[in-house]
């Protein structure tokens, strides 16, 4: 959101980062020194914890880097639990603050939360993507579960006590995820893609998806390789699935259907439905009540606590 200023000297614009919140800044054009924040009502916020940075070489040789929170007290006297926190896209990544998807409200309850940019994600060049190109779950999969084994190698991190959780395509990865592995004592699926056929033949952006995966009737390949469904046998982790009624991006089926699925299964799981929300969770009190049931889910299965159903609820 560049501005000039009307002498032609200045530019200002809005500066957010992992750890800082969208503040205003002024950009020198003529000496080109830092960005020098403005007074702002509410900034600068302080986080609970620190930001650090993880990288880790994948099964292919590609290094693949990550954000890594640590709250105040992670020490390897006092190990932090871990997060594994998958972001959506899944042409995206951990670059700039988000109230939405918020890892320092979990760093604050004393957790570490991991945000990897694995395949797929933007910012690492076009060859970075196409690694990911038409292989959603295998290949991800494998970069985010190397930087997650780095992170689980610190002293200040407990690699007994972790879990997975993302939104959207992360939703996706979580489904994933439960399928090909037991590492995570957690793991919580918001608006996630379940069946891929049903999902690319409901959702309100098929035009994104067709081009890459082709059309499911003559070109069910793709699909059945990617299609987290295809593994429900195998899900033991516990699992919260999370959905609003009105996401047209991810329509609400495919939260039925996992629930569905995964009740049909005898697996462990809960279901926190919105009626009123879409692929994102907007007004105050519904977001409170999205995190204080992932805190309460977290919390039952990652610290060993009695399940406690949330105030708001």
């Amino acid at each position: 959101e560049l501005n000039p200023g009307p002498d032609g000297r200045y530019l200002y614009a809005l500066r957010a980062t992992v750890d800082t919140p969208p503040t205003p800044v002024r950009l020198d054009l003529v000496t080109g020194a830092e960005p020098a924040p403005l007074d702002c009502p509410g900034t600068p916020v302080t986080v609970p914890g620190r930001l650090e940075e993880i990288e880790a070489a994948a099964d292919d040789g590609q290094p693949v880097r990550s954000w890594l929170v640590l709250p105040r007290t992670a020490s390897p006297e006092n190990q932090a639990p871990l997060v594994l926190w998958v972001h959506g896209g899944p042409n995206s990544s951990w670059n700039t603050w988000s109230w939405r998807w918020n890892p320092w409200l979990m760093a604050a309850r004393g957790y570490a939360v991991l945000l990897p940019d694995p395949a797929l994600s933007t910012g690492y060049g076009q060859d970075y993507i196409t690694r990911g190109h038409r292989d959603w779950g295998a290949r991800p999969c494998a970069d985010i579960m190397a930087v997650t084994d780095a992170a689980l190698a610190r002293p200040d991190v407990d690699a007994d006590r972790v879990a997975m959780m993302g939104g959207s395509y992360g939703g996706y990865m979580a489904n994933w995820m439960a399928g090909h592995t037991d590492r995570f004592k957690a793991i919580v699926s918001h608006a996630g893609l379940w069946t891929l056929d049903q999902m690319f033949g409901t959702t309100d952006h098929p035009m994104f998806w067709r081009p890459q995966f082709g059309d499911p009737l003559t070109e069910p390949e793709m699909y059945e390789k990617n299609s987290p469904h295809r593994h429900i046998d195998r899900i033991r982790t516990p699992m919260l699935v999370i959905h609003g009624n009105k996401d047209y991006r991810v329509p609400v089926g495919e939260a039925l259907r996992l629930w569905w699925d995964l009740s049909r299964h005898d697996a462990e799981a809960k279901f926190l439905y919105f009626p009123d929300e879409n692929h994102w969770i907007l007004t105050p009190g519904n977001a409170r009540i999205w995190y204080e049931t992932v805190f309460a889910f977290l919390a039952q299965h990652v610290l060993g606590q009695e399940w406690q159903r949330p105030r708001l609820l």
